[in-house]
């Protein structure tokens, strides 16, 4: 494996991860196809107060993305768009940018919350401290922050 850095992005540039949209698009997701949409429409740019978008690179690569949007209301913040490239899984890359996604949080909400429908995804969040959120068909798991 080579050296993997993760970094805050300023502005997406759709072309430089259309290997992830095709890759998750064949996977059967679409929330990578969502995240270009909305940041083309200006619908999500995340760049309110608290909000951050993070990508993992391999080099020059960028080879996993995810993101903080603030939620309904202003004390919690939302995880969006996490996705890592195939080739890339089991490597901890995915809790690499997650712990940047909490750290910034952290600056900014008193929790976090996602959605997601994967066993897989559940295992994941579960294993960084996430709590199950039952009865709720928009937040599947939360975690408290702690601010100290």
């Amino acid at each position: 494996m080579h050296q993997i850095s993760i970094c805050k992005l300023d502005l997406l540039v759709h072309t430089a991860i259309s290997h992830l949209v095709a890759e998750s698009s064949k996977e059967g997701f679409r929330h990578m196809k969502r995240l270009v949409d909305e940041y083309e429409s200006g619908t999500n740019l995340f760049d309110k107060q608290g909000e951050a978008l993070f990508i993992a690179c391999d080099d020059t690569r960028i080879i996993g993305i995810g993101g903080l949007n603030q939620s309904f209301t202003e004390q919690i913040g939302r995880v969006r768009r996490l996705y890592i490239s195939q080739d890339y899984r089991k490597q901890g890359i995915g809790r690499m940018i997650m712990n940047h996604i909490i750290e910034e949080a952290k600056q900014h909400y008193q929790m976090i919350e996602l959605k997601t429908d994967s066993p897989a995804g559940g295992k994941f969040y579960r294993s960084l401290g996430f709590s199950v959120k039952d009865g709720d068909e928009h937040v599947s798991h939360y975690l408290i922050l702690d601010k100290a």
